[in-house]
């Protein structure tokens, strides 16, 4: 972890590991990125508490290298057929629209990775419980 960074603060990985990770990790330091989506299913699976306005997290890069504190300012949970413009043009991943942000996060959600961590069974639909989350870069 560098110097400059408090290394008491929990871990902020986005995707995983490689290029998807290295282009939103991006996106965070330019100021592009402002949100992310997460599925209600990850954190009961990971029995975590959903993040909460105040939060604060250290963003790890691909290399497990801190690179950001950001700080949570808003979050809600809605079914994935609620999720609007203006959450998907924050996500600062070049989604002109919303539909194009849902092909971008089901392709990511049914990956084998992310189907071996939200487990047998699951299916996503339109009611599938998205957690979106605001935040900003304090560091």
């Amino acid at each position: 972890m560098t110097p400059d960074l408090p290394p008491d603060l929990p871990p902020v990985e986005f995707a995983f590991p490689g290029p998807l990770r290295d282009a939103i990790v991006a996106a965070v330091l330019a100021g592009d990125k402002t949100s992310t989506s997460s599925l209600l299913r990850e954190y009961e699976r990971a029995d975590e508490p959903l993040p909460a306005v105040g939060d604060r997290g250290v963003v790890l890069d691909s290399e497990g290298g801190a690179v950001a504190v950001i700080e949570t300012t808003a979050v809600s949970v809605v079914p994935l057929h609620a999720v609007d413009l203006d959450h998907a043009v924050a996500e600062g991943e070049g989604y002109a629209d919303v539909a194009a942000w849902r092909r971008g996060h089901e392709r990511f959600w049914r990956s084998d990775e992310m189907r071996a961590e939200l487990g047998d069974g699951f299916e996503l639909d339109d009611d599938t419980q998205v957690v979106l989350e605001r935040f900003a870069v304090v560091r």
